[in-house]
């Protein structure tokens, strides 16, 4: 008999996994890389222990030497945890098998907790390198077309109607500065979040006597990570910012991938993603080409913002040792971690070969025959007449060309109180959206500047 695919998620199936995540992220948060973080935990300690003359220098070698996560029994340590609940005494159980005498040294003076988190923020330092790289990539691809399209006039929409000219450059420019402030964000969560765990039974470092401190700080610099100012067994706050800053990334590019598939409509027809043979197809219209990786963005977003919700609800912890919440992090953070490399990867792939199509955008920006710019008229005319007759006076124009299928222009010239003041050269100025981009460009220029900085 074949072995059938068994994959109960999108995040490991064969048919959805690089759709919604990447195997770079997907290998950080496996079940061999998190056990391989345990054991490289406990080794951490039994060396940072023989730094402090806790145990034996020997035994702390031997540890080490000995340690193979490849030839643990896997199945053993499956069954041992779905009885223990945990997965540590398992695997302190195959260490210690694998150590011999130095066995008995392994996991001295920790808990449960203490490997776990420790290793949970070993991988969390994995994963955010591969966002940060993906964030650097974006916001690259971002300042590019940002520079391209600095200029490009375009309908800016609000409440979905047509508002006032704005560029391509200065829409991507906006979600380049939301960018630029979460890789600001993730270096100032770095500190915050990348700490060890290493406190004991309830947290108060008491079966090492006087020697806790200190075995700390050398566990701590093994791992390459900064001491806690103190336990965080039911102190959540890090791990809850970390993944309630994926939401927000998330959130940006679920943001964009909004305006790619609204921009993308028919009636739109102003960007389209990359053309790739059979993306995007239908199975029964040939003619469609689905906005796909903007789709994918916009459902990551939703499910790590409830994942980000589930994670401050984990933060309301029971007195010294959580009775749940914590159990809810090892569903939240992996996925909030997959799904967002996935987002992020559709959103690199979507943007660097974005279709834009100025033709159709400036045809859009006619679509209102300068209706669009009636403010740029009124504020023209407004020297001339004062500002509320000028209101009413482009007022009646944009009723008389609504009503006639005019352009702003003709119902304008056909009204003396206009024709009186100025001629038709300054009517047509003041009516074409082109010149009424006001400082868009010089916004993007600042984003860019910024962007650099």
């Amino acid at each position: 008999m074949p072995a059938f695919p068994t994959s109960t998620t999108v995040l490991d199936s064969i048919l959805f996994r690089d759709a919604f995540g990447t195997p770079e992220m997907r290998e950080v948060f496996s079940d061999f890389s998190l056990i391989s973080r345990y054991a490289e935990v406990e080794i951490a300690l039994a060396r940072a222990e023989a730094r402090c003359g806790v145990i034996p220098a020997e035994a702390a070698e031997h540890i080490a030497k000995r340690t193979d996560v490849a030839a643990f029994d896997f199945d053993l340590l499956r069954r041992e945890t779905d009885i223990v609940g945990y997965p540590i005494l398992p695997l302190v159980h195959q260490m210690t098998r694998q150590c011999g005498e130095a066995g008995r040294y392994v996991h001295w003076g920790a808990t449960t907790q203490d490997i776990m988190d420790t290793a949970v923020v070993l991988q969390l330092r994995a994963g955010l390198d591969i966002i940060e790289a993906d964030i650097l990539a974006l916001r690259g691809i971002l300042a590019d077309l940002s520079k391209r399209y600095r200029d490009t006039p375009m309908a800016g929409r609000t409440h979905l109607q047509q508002a006032l000219p704005v560029t391509f450059g200065y829409k991507t420019a906006i979600y380049l500065a939301m960018f630029d402030r979460h890789a600001e964000r993730l270096e100032q969560l770095k500190p915050r979040l990348l700490v060890g765990q290493f406190a004991g039974a309830a947290g108060t470092l008491a079966s090492l006597g006087d020697k806790g401190f200190e075995v700390q700080q050398a566990f701590c610099e093994e791992l390459g990570l900064g001491v806690p100012v103190s336990t965080w067994h039911v102190a959540r706050d890090g791990f809850a910012e970390a993944v309630n800053f994926l939401a927000l990334v998330t959130g940006s590019l679920g943001k964009i991938g909004l305006d790619i598939m609204i921009m993308a409509s028919t009636e739109f027809a102003e960007l389209y993603e990359p053309f790739v043979k059979g993306r995007g197809a239908s199975s029964t219209m040939p003619q469609k080409r689905n906005p796909i990786s903007s789709e994918l963005m916009l459902a990551a977003s939703k499910a790590v913002r409830q994942h980000a919700g589930l994670m401050l609800d984990a933060m309301v912890q029971d007195l010294e040792r959580a009775t749940g919440p914590w159990h809810a992090e090892w569903m939240a953070i992996p996925e909030s971690f997959v799904l967002t490399a996935g987002a992020l990867n559709q959103a690199k792939f979507a943007l660097a070969g974005l279709v834009v199509d100025e033709k159709r955008m400036a045809g859009n920006l006619d679509i209102s025959r300068g209706l669009i710019v009636a403010e740029a008229v009124m504020m023209g005319l407004a020297p001339e007449i004062g500002r509320q007759e000028a209101h009413d006076v482009v007022y009646d124009a944009c009723r008389l060309a609504n009503d006639n299928a005019m352009t702003l222009a003709d119902a304008l010239s056909a009204d003396s109180r206009v024709t009186a003041r100025i001629d038709r050269a300054t009517i047509d100025r003041l009516t074409s959206p082109k010149n009424y981009l006001g400082l868009a460009p010089q916004m993007v220029d600042r984003v860019l500047a910024a962007s650099k900085r």
